[in-house]
């Protein structure tokens, strides 16, 4: 910028040839070309402008602002920063922190902010003949702290949401299960699976998850079972809430065929398979648990938790329909929907 100051015509602009400028405007524009922190400087009645190679980066792909009047190349903004430069013109300076504006640099509006400081700058008589501009863009700071404070929301919206599911979990358990003992230690499992679908939620940022992931992570306490376990299906990426409730479901699916299905015998198998579509269509989506060479299946007694999650609430939360058939030779279960209905919600 040095160089171009020195090569502008400046006998087209009101502060006329170079070498009749004041000694305080030199002293002014050396200090400023020196320096590697953002600075511009606005000179004269018509504010012109000269400014450093730092301050570059501030006007991004702006018309180029050497010479132009101050008004002129920040426009756009001008009847936010006119009072602040009225001030440094009656000899008042000014430092701001975070000042948010909306600019256009980029050939679109831009909401950014700005940390600066307005100064006068005086001639060897005590006039004020300009002002100094010596700012820093702070504007990604400032997301990160609304992003921050976005999150802090969310998460405390989503630890409202757990909380609440863990209660509700807690109290169908209690009221299932038909011993104190069971109900801890199934409960215990339950809670577990969903610390193991929060941890993978986490590593996305709670946005969603694979799905993979989500039915792996449920199964991982019950890899111990005698039977062998299959799993097979494309890749797709499930909301929170979506993979929680599978994970949840999974869990109920792996611990029945424990206690009383193809992971109870050696011979056994549990094939897991889901199939997609399209992304955001109609194309259907459907999600299997499928078990055989097992004992001779026997319907429950009683529908329990678990069976209302396997069925209803994965129903609802997939907003589709669920198919649960205890066949002599191996349950059965199925989900289907719509990959409109699993696709992650913004």
């Amino acid at each position: 910028m040095a160089a171009a100051i020195r090569a502008y015509d400046w006998e087209a602009t009101p502060l006329g040839p170079l070498g009749d400028w004041p000694a305080a405007l030199k002293t002014a524009v050396s200090m400023m070309v020196n320096s590697r922190f953002p600075k511009c400087l606005a000179w004269g009645a018509e504010l012109i402008t000269i400014h450093n190679d730092a301050f570059r980066s501030i006007l991004g792909n702006k018309p180029s602002a050497l010479g132009q009047p101050f008004r002129e190349v920040w426009l756009e903004v001008w009847d936010e920063i006119s009072p602040i430069v009225s001030k440094a013109l009656a000899g008042e300076a000014t430092f701001i922190e975070d000042f948010p504006l909306t600019i256009n640099r980029y050939g679109h509006p831009e909401e950014v902010w700005f940390t600066f400081c307005y100064s006068p700058i005086r001639d060897e008589a005590g006039r004020v003949l300009g002002m100094m501009d010596t700012v820093i863009e702070t504007t990604g700071k400032m997301q990160a702290e609304r992003n921050g404070r976005l999150l802090n929301a969310e998460l405390a919206h989503r630890m409202k949401n757990t909380l609440a599911m863990i209660a509700a979990i807690a109290s169908q358990t209690f009221r299932s299960a038909e011993t104190l003992k069971e109900a801890q230690s199934i409960l215990s499992e339950r809670i577990a699976t969903l610390g193991e679908a929060h941890s993978i939620l986490t590593q996305s940022s709670w946005s969603s998850a694979p799905i993979r992931a989500v039915v792996e992570g449920a199964l991982a306490p019950h890899r111990a079972g005698l039977g062998t376990i299959r799993i097979g299906g494309p890749p797709l990426q499930l909301p929170a809430d979506q993979a929680m409730t599978l994970a949840l479901a999974v869990n109920e699916l792996a611990t029945n065929a424990m206690k009383y299905g193809a992971l109870s015998v050696e011979a056994g198998e549990v094939a897991i398979g889901w199939s997609t579509g399209r992304p955001q269509s109609e194309d259907a989506f459907r999600f299997e648990w499928t078990e055989s060479g097992g004992p001779l299946v026997v319907p429950p007694r009683r529908v329990g938790f678990g069976s209302r999650l396997v069925e209803r609430v994965m129903a609802q939360k997939f907003h589709g329909e669920v198919a649960l058939d205890y066949q002599p030779e191996g349950l059965r279960y199925v989900l289907a929907t719509t990959m409109a209905q699993v696709a992650p919600r913004e």
